[in-house]
């Protein structure tokens, strides 16, 4: 599926702003299935230096630094991008979660490891684990027990914006059982860390209009996230979408992952002034693409 992709964040301060130096996350991410055929990001006022490399985790990422006073600062990020996510194995060809436990605390799994551990944003917690623990049964594919927990959470968590906010604690999510996208990930990714399994924080964007027939997705319109799980050496990772209760197929465009979102926010950086009330405003665009 091709895809087109625009992506714009606002930012309005309540007095200018003097100096500032963002780190920006916007430029997909090129993978076996996923080819990046355009891109383009642009700023205003533009910057006056700016740099593209790639971050710790090799996702893309843009360092811009601008050095004239400005009272609004916007981000405009657009893409053409193919993709197709790979089909994840039969459930029972994957090993017992358990054997992955395992695995991933071994040499073999010594690129996984540092994703078993919690973070500020998604750290272990009891709630998280033992809300996971029905869908774990012991020796239970796991593969078969992830998709479990990824339809528990879509039914048994309310899609709310303005309940939380990106610093709202996991634990205060699943006494309310209500957020967003980037709660839910959170949850899922303690959740499994919490029994010794790998998870990565993905962002992206998923589809803003669903095709014909089929239910609108929940987190259209804006930055999206979702979950990358490992499967053991064999499968390695597939991609779970627990906002919307999906294995990740053909909806969804890849920006990057890291530990949590503070690895792979959009947009991310310091200003010297700005100070009183200031405003964000963010919208987003994936459309599909004629081919040819």
């Amino acid at each position: 599926m091709r895809y087109r992709v625009r992506h714009i964040s606002r930012y309005g301060y309540g007095t200018p702003v003097d100096l500032a130096a963002h780190m920006v996350h916007l430029r997909p991410r090129p993978r076996s299935f996923q080819s990046v055929v355009s891109e383009k990001l642009v700023t205003s006022p533009m910057a006056a230096r700016r740099r593209d490399g790639v971050d710790y985790f090799g996702n893309p990422v843009t360092w811009l630094f601008l050095d004239q006073p400005h009272a609004d600062f916007e981000v405009t990020a657009e893409s053409v991008v193919d993709v197709e996510f790979p089909t994840p194995p039969p459930s029972g060809e994957t090993l017992p979660w358990e054997d992955v436990a395992q695995a991933a605390r071994l040499p073999v799994a010594w690129q996984e490891a540092e994703f078993r551990f919690g973070t500020p944003m998604a750290p272990l917690n009891d709630s998280t684990r033992d809300f996971a623990r029905p869908s774990f049964a012991p020796g239970r594919p796991v593969l078969e027990a992830l998709v479990d927990l990824t339809s528990r959470i879509f039914k048994e968590f309310r899609f709310k914006a303005g309940v939380t906010s990106i610093s709202t604690p996991v634990s205060q999510v699943m006494h309310r059982r209500e957020g967003v996208c980037q709660d839910f990930t959170h949850v899922m990714i303690s959740a499994l860390r919490g029994l010794g399994l790998p998870a990565r924080y993905t962002s992206g964007y998923i589809r803003t209009r669903p095709p014909p027939g089929q239910p609108r997705r929940q987190g259209a319109d804006q930055s999206h996230a979702w979950v990358g799980a490992w499967l053991g050496p064999a499968h390695g990772w597939v991609d779970l979408d627990p906002t919307n209760g999906v294995v990740v197929k053909d909806e969804h465009v890849l920006l990057g992952w890291g530990r949590d979102y503070s690895d792979v926010s959009p947009v991310r950086g310091v200003i010297l002034g700005g100070g009183g009330d200031h405003w964000l405003s963010v919208s987003v665009d994936l459309e599909p693409e004629p081919v040819g």
